[in-house]
């Protein structure tokens, strides 16, 4: 898979993975930045997908993927907005 991707989930009890997630996409929309939704909910395989590149068995969306190249969680991607520092977070500099 190429291209930036945001991995999330669309059932979540969670208020707190909500609003991370939320945000991101936001953030992302607001720069114009290109990227996929990955609802992992869909299916066991895109959660396994996602913890085995974010390299963390128990990782929680949002993690943001470009092409086969982790980027980061949540908290990686509001410090690299906070830092200006978005598009080598992204890995698209």
């Amino acid at each position: 898979m190429s291209g930036l991707r945001v991995y999330s989930t669309s059932v979540t009890g969670s208020r707190e993975i909500k609003s991370q997630q939320s945000e991101v996409t936001r953030i992302l929309d607001g720069k114009r930045i290109q990227y996929k939704l990955v609802d992992i909910s869909l299916d066991n395989a895109l959660l396994d997908e996602m913890r085995t590149l974010a390299g963390n068995p128990k990782a929680t969306p949002p993690q943001i993927v470009n092409g086969d190249q982790y980027c980061g969680d949540y908290e990686l991607f509001v410090e690299a907005v906070e830092q200006n520092t978005l598009q080598e977070f992204l890995k698209l500099a």
